[in-house]
């Protein structure tokens, strides 16, 4: 028996999450996938695919890629590294993948969310749908009206560059139980990130990618 059984309710999450992959690939979810994609106007990763070519590619493409990742043997690609100067000074290193790798996250993004959205704390702001800074700062404000003084900065130095796989993946399989989806985002995860033509892979962390 294991030391940290799951719940009853991870049990029942795991089986209601079974068929996922069938949901990311669902033509409505893909299609608004599709338009966040190009609303955001990102840069084309090692591929090349530009957002005027991605429609092109897709027709040409997406029935093949499709099939794979109904069957669980889709692999990422690499994604293009471009280190951005800071402010302060250093830089910061983004990894940014192909448009079609761009699609299946966003279409993968829109069907988990939901699953984990649930357990979120109510404390929390950031990168979260239907919430932003300005909810934030009001219930700053509050705290401050009901008499709290003291306020804490954190900051965890190179958080996402240093997660850990496996931890992260046990974390993600408690909720969810298709088997495909979970081997796609540890394919993500451990996508090489390319530099002057040479692929570096990855062993942790999670990839800072362009919008």
């Amino acid at each position: 028996m294991c030391a940290e059984a799951e719940s009853a309710t991870d049990l029942r999450t795991k089986a209601e999450t079974s068929g996922l992959m069938e949901a990311v690939c669902e033509r409505g979810n893909l299609w608004l996938a599709y338009q966040r994609v190009i609303e955001n106007k990102g840069a084309a990763g090692v591929d090349g695919i530009g957002v005027t070519e991605f429609k092109a590619h897709l027709k040409q493409h997406w029935p093949t890629i499709r099939a794979r990742l109904l069957a669980g043997t889709y692999l990422p690609q690499a994604v293009r590294r471009v280190d951005i100067p800071k402010p302060q000074g250093g830089v910061r290193t983004l990894g940014i993948p192909t448009l079609t790798d761009r699609l299946i996250q966003q279409a993968l993004h829109q069907v988990l969310s939901p699953i984990f959205e649930a357990e979120f704390s109510e404390s929390s702001y950031g990168f979260r749908p239907g919430r932003n800074a300005h909810q934030a700062v009001k219930a700053a404000q509050r705290y401050v009206a009901e008499g709290r003084r003291v306020v804490v900065d954190m900051d965890l130095e190179k958080f996402f560059d240093r997660v850990n796989h496996d931890i992260l993946m046990e974390k993600v399989a408690k909720k969810v139980g298709d088997g495909r989806v979970l081997k796609l985002i540890r394919r993500y995860l451990e996508a090489g990130m390319m530099i002057d033509g040479v692929i570096s892979p990855r062993t942790e962390g999670t990839r800072s990618k362009s919008r």
